[in-house]
């Protein structure tokens, strides 16, 4: 795990232990996976904020929660009422 071929903060090269974990035989729609966010309140490792122990070096102005798949929006978002997006609300 880890590079030494592009940021400062994806070092040092290490091995990493995975725990064992089930997956699902079947793909997961968007729609499932938000009903399963709705109901159990899980926040996305996209929403959580970031251990700066987990990554030495980082800039801490660069230590928020996000994603990179989503274009930026011109403001804050307010991610506490979700279920409008999905037109639940």
């Amino acid at each position: 795990m880890g590079s030494t071929d592009f940021y400062p903060e994806e070092g040092p090269v290490h091995e990493a232990h995975v725990d064992s974990f089930s997956i699902d035989r079947h793909p997961v729609t968007n729609a499932q996976f938000a009903r399963f966010v709705y109901a159990a309140g899980y926040v996305t490792v996209a929403e959580r904020p970031l251990n700066p122990a987990d990554y030495p070096g980082a800039d801490p102005a660069d230590m928020v929660p996000g994603d990179l798949v989503f274009a930026a929006t011109p403001g804050p978002v307010d991610l506490s009422d979700w279920r409008q997006w999905w037109g639940w609300g």
